[in-house]
C-alpha cells in the first residue's frame, strides 16, 4: 500500500523531475505501554505555506519498538524546491482516527531534498519541545519511482500493397498505444518514404512511458500508410503487439521480428487473403537513461559557490538607495537571492561548507582592486559554514572594502573552473559544480566572460547569474543562450547550455522561492546532460550504507 501525492503542477508552472517512494521504519521508540510494547504508526505532514497538511499515515504496528511499515510513501519531487517534511510516530491507544488522544512517541522534520541526497536518511526522534525522544531513531529510504529506461527502434517493411495508380507506396508507420477506455492514442509517427514498396524508416527513441505508461503488457498496433498530399492517407495494414513481446523476441537486435500487414477491409472482401506486405522490427533494444536522482543516489555532489558584485555602482553601502544597504528589518536583494537559491542547493553538499567570493572592490590591507576575493579574507580556505555563513561573512565584509570596478565577472567563473576541471579529471560522476553570481549591471568584460563560459560548458559546472537592482539587462540575456547559441569572441560554440540569467527584479514582489524555482529548473536535466556526455553511469553506493 501507498500513499500517493497527486501530480500536480510545480507552483512555478513546472512538472515534477520525478516521483520518489519512501520507506520507513524507526528502533528503539519509547515505550508507552504498561503491560505490551507500543503500537507505532507514522504520519507525513508536509508544508504549503505556512501551513501543515498531512499528508498520508502508515498502517499501526501492534506491540513494537522497532516497526518497519509497509506503507509507502509517494511524492512528486521538485528539485528547484524546498519541500518541508514532518513526520511523526504515535503509539495508538484506540480505534479512533484522531491522533490527539495517542501517545506521542517523536518527530522529524527535514526536507525532501536532503532525503534523496542521502538515499537513506536516519536520524534520531526529538519531542516537540526539541528534547531526545529517549533513543528513538527513525530511517526513511527513498526510491526513484519514475521509469526511465528507453527503446531504441527500427522498423523495416518488404512487399508492400502498391496502393498509388502511377507510381508505387509512400509508407509511413505509426505507432499507437490502447487507452483505458479502449481507444488509440498516437504515439510515434516515422518519416515517409517516398516511391517504395520495400522502406526502411530511420532509428528513433522513446521512453518506455511514452510508448506504454510502463506496462510492458499493454496492447501497442503498428498501422502502415500510404502518404497522400491532401492528407487523406490510405490504410496499408496493421498488426498488434505488445513492448513486452517487442524487446523479447528482437533479442537485443539479433533476431528480426514479422509483423504481417493486414488491412481488415481486404481481409473480409477476399477469403484467399494473406497480408499486405510484411512489416519488420529490426531493432528494439531497451536501454536505461540514468536520471538526476540516479546520480545524486550515486553519491554525486553538488557543490554551491556564490560570487558577489562589489563594484560602485551598488552604491554607498551606508545610503539607504544602495543595493548594499542593511536593514535589520528587510533584506537586500543579494541577501534574498543567496538566501532562496541556496536554501536548495545546499541539501545537495554533504559537508554544507560554500565558497563565499567578491568582485569588483578594494580590499585590505593594501586596498587593491580584486576580482577574485574570498568574502571572508581567507584564501586559502574561502569556505562558510551554511547558508547563514555566506550571509554572514557577506555582512561582515561591507565595512572592511571600498566599493570600486569594473564590472569583471570572468575571473570569479574562471575560479570555479578550475576546481571543475579537476572534479573531471576523477573517475566517475561525483561531483556538480553550481556558481550563482550576483551582479548589479552589465558585464565589463563580455569577452573574456562569454570566453569563460565556452570553456566551462565542457566541464561539471552551471552558471546562475542574477541581475540585481533595476539597471538594463539587456545585452546580459545573450549569455543565458535561449535566444541562440552563445560563442566565445573566437567563433566557438558552448557544448552546453550552461547559464541561466534572470533579473531579481521579475521576483521582487513574489514569494521567495520563486527565484530558485525560476534558476534552478533547468539544473538537473544540465547535471544529466554533462555527464552523458562524458559517457559516465551513476556510481554504484553501498548497498549498507546507501549513497554517500
Amino acid at each position: 500500500m501507498a500513499f500517493s501525492y497527486g501530480q500536480r503542477a510545480g507552483i512555478g508552472g513546472g512538472p515534477p523531475v520525478s516521483k520518489v517512494e519512501l520507506s520507513v521504519s524507526c528502533e528503539h521508540l519509547m515505550n508507552k505501554d504498561t503491560t505490551s510494547k507500543s503500537d507505532p504508526i507514522c504520519v507525513l505532514l508536509m508544508q504549503e505555506g505556512d501551513r501543515w497538511f498531512e499528508f498520508g499515515r502508515t498502517e499501526h504496528v501492534i506491540n513494537t519498538v522497532d516497526p518497519s511499515f509497509s506503507t509507502k510513501f509517494e511524492l512528486d519531487y521538485y528539485f528547484e524546491e524546498v519541500q518541508k517534511l514532518k513526520f511523526e510516530v504515535y503509539d495508538v491507544d484506540n480505534a479512533t482516527s484522531t491522533l490527539d488522544d495517542d501517545d506521542f512517541l517523536g518527530t522529524l522534520e527535514c526536507t525532501l531534498g536532503t532525503i534523496v541526497s542521502h538515499g537513506t536518511y536516519k536520524k534520531p526522534l526529538v519531542l516537540k519541545a526539541g528534547k531526545p525522544a529517549g533513543k528513538g531513531e527513525i530511517k526513511i529510504v527513498a526510491m526513484e519511482m519514475t521509469d526511465h529506461h528507453v527503446v531504441d527502434i527500427n522498423f523495416r517493411a518488404h512487399k508492400l500493397d502498391k496502393m498509388d495508380t502511377f507510381s508505387k507506396s509512400d509508407p509511413f508507420l505509426e505507432i499507437h498505444k490502447q487507452s483505458l477506455d479502449g481507444t488509440w492514442q498516437l504515439v510515434h509517427r516515422t518519416e515517409v518514404v517516398k516511391n517504395n514498396l520495400s522502406p526502411t524508416w530511420k532509428d528513433f527513441t522513446l521512453t518506455v512511458q511514452s510508448v506504454c505508461n510502463g506496462d510492458y503488457e499493454k496492447q501497442l498496433k503498428l498501422i502502415c500508410y500510404d502518404w497522400d498530399s491532401d492528407g487523406s492517407h490510405d490504410l496499408i495494414g496493421e498488426a498488434t503487439t505488445t513492448l513486452r513481446h517487442m524487446v523479447d523476441e528482437n533479442q537485443g537486435g539479433r533476431r528480426q521480428v514479422e509483423f504481417h500487414c493486414i488491412n481488415p477491409k481486404k481481409a473480409k472482401k477476399k477469403s484467399s487473403y494473406k497480408d499486405s506486405g510484411i512489416m519488420f522490427l529490426t531493432k528494439c533494444i531497451l536501454r536505461k537513461e540514468y536520471s538526476f536522482l540516479d546520480y545524486v543516489f550515486g553519491g554525486c555532489q553538488i557543490n554551491f559557490t556564490v560570487g558577489v558584485d562589489f563594484t560602485g555602482s551598488n552604491g554607498n553601502p551606508a545610503d539607504p538607495a544602495s543595493l548594499h544597504y542593511m536593514n535589520p528589518g528587510q533584506p537586500n536583494q543579494y541577501q534574498l537571492a543567496i538566501r532562496s537559491v541556496g536554501s536548495v542547493v545546499q541539501d545537495y553538499d554533504t559537508d554544507k561548507m560554500f565558497p563565499a567570493l567578491g568582485f569588483g572592490a578594494k580590499i585590505p590591507p593594501e586596498f587593491k582592486v580584486s576580482h577574485e576575493f574570498a568574502l571572508n579574507f581567507n584564501p586559502q580556505n574561502p569556505y562558510c559554514t551554511g547558508i547563514d555563513g555566506i550571509l554572514t561573512a557577506y555582512q561582515n565584509a561591507l565595512p572592511q572594502i571600498q566599493l570600486y570596478g569594473p564590472t569583471n565577472a570572468s575571473p570569479i567563473i574562471n575560479h570555479v573552473a578550475r576546481f571543475a576541471a579537476q572534479a573531471a579529471q576523477q573517475p566517475g560522476a561525483s561531483a556538480y559544480y553550481v556558481l550563482l553570481l550576483l551582479t548589479d549591471g552589465v558585464l565589463t568584460d563580455m569577452d573574456a566572460t562569454r570566453e569563460a563560459i565556452v570553456r566551462a560548458s565542457h566541464l561539471p559546472m552551471s552558471i546562475i547569474i542574477v541581475g540585481i537592482g533595476g539597471a538594463d539587462f539587456a545585452d546580459m540575456e545573450i549569455l543565458d543562450g535561449d535566444d541562440g547559441v552563445l560563442k566565445s569572441p573566437r567563433g566557438e560554440p558552448v557544448l552546453r547550455d550552461i547559464v541561466q540569467f534572470v533579473p531579481f527584479r521579475q521576483f521582487q514582489n513574489k514569494a521567495p522561492a520563486a527565484l530558485a524555482r525560476s534558476v534552478l529548473q533547468e539544473l538537473p536535466s544540465q547535471v544529466v546532460q554533462y555527464f552523458k556526455k562524458r559517457g559516465l553511469t551513476p556510481n554504484t553506493p553501498n548497498p549498507a550504507q546507501g549513497p554517500a
